[in-house]
Order: C-alpha cells, then sequence, then structure tokens
C-alpha cells in the first residue's frame, strides 16, 4: 500500500442506523478499519483487549490525556473514553481507510486536531424513524427514549458542520454511499500531489 489512508468520522443521531450501514460498508470494502477506543470501564464478556477496546486504568489514562496522545476524549458515567492517535496514525501510514464512530462533539474536537479527516453524517429519512427505531430495539425505558430522541434532534443541528451526508433510507444503499465517497475522495487532487509531483519529474 503506497498511498496513506482516509480518516472517515461518522456520526447521526441515536436509531438513525449507523451500526448497521457501517457493517455493511466494512463488508463490501476491505481496506476499512475500525478505531479501537481506549476506555476505563471493566471489559465486559467475551471483549479483547486491543481489539474491542484498550482497556487503561483512570491514572494511565489521564497521563495518556496530560501527553496528548487522544485525537478526542471525554467522560461518560464516569468512565473516560478516547480515540488513541497513534493507533489511528499507524492504520492510516500503512494505507488503510480508517472509521471513527463518534458523537458530534467529538467529531468536531478531531475535525480540529486532524483538519484532513472526512466528515460524513449518518441520518434517517425522516424524524419519526428515529423514535420508531429506538422503541424496536426494546432495549430503553420510555424516558430514556425521551432522552435520545431529545438528543438526536441536538445532533441533527450539528449536520451542517459534515462534508457529507448520507440519508439511511436502505443500509446498503447507504454502505455503497459511503464506499462512493471514499472512492470520491481518493481521486481528489489534493490527495494525489505526490503522484503528480512523480508524473512530471518523469516518473513510471
Amino acid at each position: 500500500m503506497e498511498k496513506k489512508g482516509l480518516l472517515i468520522v461518522v456520526s447521526g443521531p441515536s436509531g438513525a442506523g449507523k451500526g448497521t450501514v457501517l457493517a455493511h460498508t466494512a463488508s463490501k470494502y476491505p481496506n476499512l478499519k475500525y478505531s479501537v477506543s481506549v476506555t476505563t470501564r471493566a471489559p465486559r464478556d467475551k471483549e479483547v483487549d486491543g481489539v474491542n477496546y484498550f482497556f487503561k486504568t483512570e491514572e494511565e489514562f489521564q497521563a495518556m490525556k496530560k501527553d496528548g496522545e487522544f485525537l478526542e476524549c471525554k467522560s461518560v458515567y464516569g468512565k473516560s473514553y478516547g480515540t488513541p492517535r497513534s493507533y489511528v496514525e499507524k492504520q492510516l501510514s500503512d494505507g488503510y481507510d480508517v472509521v471513527l464512530e463518534i458523537d458530534t462533539e467529538g467529531a468536531l474536537e478531531v475535525k480540529n486536531v486532524y483538519p484532513d479527516c472526512v466528515m460524513v453524517f449518518i441520518s434517517p429519512a425522516k424524524r419519526s424513524t428515529i423514535e420508531e427505531r429506538l422503541r424496536n430495539r426494546s432495549t430503553e425505558s420510555e424516558e430514556q427514549i425521551k432522552l435520545r430522541t431529545q438528543s438526536a434532534l441536538k445532533e441533527l443541528k450539528q449536520a451542517v458542520f459534515y462534508d457529507y451526508i448520507v440519508v439511511n433510507e436502505d443500509a446498503q444503499q447507504g454502505a455503497d454511499d459511503i464506499i462512493s465517497i471514499i472512492q470520491a475522495e481518493k481521486c481528489k487532487v489534493k490527495n494525489n500531489k505526490k503522484f503528480i509531483d512523480d508524473l512530471i519529474l518523469g516518473g513510471k
């Protein structure tokens, strides 16, 4: 692999179907790698360190944060989560395209640190779809559904800060749209300057 990979930052409200779309994308596009986050929470059943998460103590996490080792990080319900800069940069330098699925707040943090990232917002076709999908999960209470729906509307307002929007009416089509975005980005002149320079200098 000669070219450096792309960092694709994906966000969208709960119920937008991000996980399903990205699963289809990965099955169709083998060069895609998921970023592995660092967390201070305990491993759950069958979770493997370095595969599902990098599990760290709070002290280790704070040391990494102090040393600037995260592209973004946050605390959720008393546990810390962060995107490790070194892991992402290693995958990119190896030529893989790395997808980072995070909320809009974290996405904008990554954009500030890594301005060349490709920002993709996955949206449902209708607002009502968000609540329908949350109910179909059968994992949230009425209060949780209400809170997640309110949060989803706030996230939808952040879509204007993204480079692309993928409307998820069909997960397979959504995956095809993301692959098309990746391919279009790879054809941009700014991502092919070395090729152009080599061509001008008489490279093969």
